[in-house]
């Protein structure tokens, strides 16, 4: 509950957000894979805040983000932050032991190339964590939520007359349709790695049973994980 509170405030209050999400982030992967000692690269990363996060908890990290204001967000570059693409990462092939992204797929317009990608930097055995907010949930279309189940063409509209600017999150330029089922296919079909776990991440343990519910889960996920093992 605390996490999902936080979320209702990125905009206003990125400090308290981000830094509540950066040690909820630490506390849930260390329930799929150790960290002490783990090199952990965080696709979309930002300005710090999981770079701080990570290293307190015995991780060698490096986070890596395309755009250079969430880089300097708060000033200056995060230790170990490096400027680059989640579709085409500037790291080798099966060189580190977990790949992190924290809702960032629902802002490239190839999520599955960025998937791709995150399973192949990956060590064999090493795991892959991304999660992320599908289209069809509450928040699926940001700041121009609810207006984006009318389409996400009209949200951004209707955002642009109302405020006198453009939202954060331009649908079609940084925020795109990517579905929960989407996802779910993906990470079932593909030959680069197994998928071990998948669950609404801001929901308490009794609500999770609605991943496995189609339609239900576009809706009433709000935030989705994966998890993966890299074969």
């Amino acid at each position: 509950m605390t996490l999902f509170k936080a979320f209702l405030t990125e905009q206003t209050d990125p400090d308290g957000f981000y830094s509540v999400l950066a040690e909820d982030s630490v506390r849930q992967l260390a329930q799929h894979t150790p960290l002490n000692g783990r090199t952990i690269v965080d696709v979309g990363g930002g300005p710090g805040y999981f770079s701080d996060a990570f290293r307190a908890a015995g991780a060698a990290y490096l986070g890596i983000d395309p755009d250079v204001g969430e880089l300097t967000a708060r000033g200056e570059a995060g230790e170990n932050m490096v400027r680059g693409s989640g579709t085409k990462l500037p790291v080798r092939t099966g060189s580190v032991d977990v790949c992190y992204s924290s809702n960032v797929l629902e802002h490239v317009s190839e999520p599955e190339v960025m998937l791709a990608e995150m399973c192949r930097v990956t060590k064999p055995g090493g795991t892959i964590f991304a999660s992320f907010t599908p289209w069809y949930s509450p928040w699926g279309g940001h700041e121009t939520a609810p207006w984006h189940f009318l389409g996400g063409s009209y949200a951004r509209r209707r955002y642009l007359e109302k405020n006198g600017k453009e939202p954060k999150n331009k649908f079609g330029e940084s925020l795109f349709a990517f579905s929960a089922g989407a996802a779910i296919r993906w990470g079932k079909a593909t030959p680069l790695a197994d998928l071990r776990d998948v669950y609404p991440r801001y929901h308490p343990s009794w609500a999770q049973w609605i991943v496995r519910v189609p339609g239900v889960r576009e809706v009433a996920s709000w935030n989705l994980v994966m998890v993966l093992r890299k074969r």
